[in-house]
């Protein structure tokens, strides 16, 4: 019986909320970094093979430079959202078990409702960032909607000549000219390859996960201002219970001080 109690106790003090979100917050990073990554390599894969790109000599910034810098910025996304997801998960158990164990040995304290009011500041401020995310998330794949509808339409009209010019979407400057139309062999290659399927789902995979991660961090929200509430109101409770004590302590010190004085006044 005293090891079953044990582990309800030990359960009753775990985060499910915090644990919850850091699951949501895990799975978008995951997706979204690992399908993004994949999604640029892709898309690097076509515009050499069917658009015959070629990386520009020297540090000049084009596409592919900035798909490397895209890269890296996935990298530390990843990293840096791994360990944010662990410090939210300690910050969860620390809350959970300040305000179960009020007043036992561990005590709430003035740094750690500053702590709790720093990752509400610093989790808005990320969970913006994702919204950024997401929204600049949608634009490839807005583009491979209209690349995979001008395929479709290619071969539901025949005779037609539709036309792909990277112009249109900023890949290259207005003085480059990078397009294939329909009537090209490199377009119908790229059509029935299975890499710009492949691409297209990557993207909006990684377009969930971003989602996903908007989700997680709405969530965390939800759940440190409620444990900084929590915290704010045990505080109070604390201090009140502390000020009866001493006030229960000093009555009961005047009560045995006049105690012994009629007790003296009447030997």
């Amino acid at each position: 019986m005293g090891c079953f109690e044990c582990c309800i106790k030990c359960l009753g003090g775990i985060p499910y909320a915090s644990l919850i979100a850091t699951i949501l917050l895990y799975a978008g990073v995951a997706l979204f970094c690992g399908c993004g990554h994949e999604a640029l390599s892709g898309t690097v894969n076509i515009l050499q093979t069917y658009f015959e790109m070629a990386r520009t000599a020297g540090d000049a910034l084009d596409v592919f430079t900035m798909v490397d810098i895209f890269k890296y910025v996935i990298y530390g996304i990843a990293a840096a959202f791994f360990v944010y997801g662990i410090l939210l998960m300690v910050e969860g158990f620390f809350t959970t078990g300040a305000i179960k164990d009020l007043y036992g040995d561990f005590k709430i304290t003035t740094c750690g409702r500053c702590v709790s009011a720093w990752f509400i500041m610093l989790t808005y401020l990320f969970m913006l960032a994702w919204l950024g995310v997401t929204a600049f998330t949608s634009l490839p794949v807005y583009m491979y909607f209209n690349v995979w509808t001008l395929c479709r339409n290619t071969t539901l009209v025949e005779g037609a000549n539709l036309c792909l010019d990277l112009r249109q979407f900023g890949i290259v400057t207005i003085g480059e000219e990078k397009k294939i139309c329909t009537v090209s062999e490199n377009f119908l290659r790229m059509c029935e390859s299975t890499e710009l399927n492949m691409t297209f789902h990557l993207f909006i995979v990684a377009l969930a996960g971003a989602g996903a991660a908007v989700i997680a961090m709405v969530h965390y929200l939800m759940v440190l201002s409620a444990n900084w509430a929590y915290v704010k109101d045990a505080c109070r409770m604390q201090k009140y219970e502390d000020i009866k004590s001493k006030e229960e302590q000093e009555l009961h010190d005047i009560h045995s001080t006049r105690s012994k004085e009629r007790l003296n006044a009447y030997t």
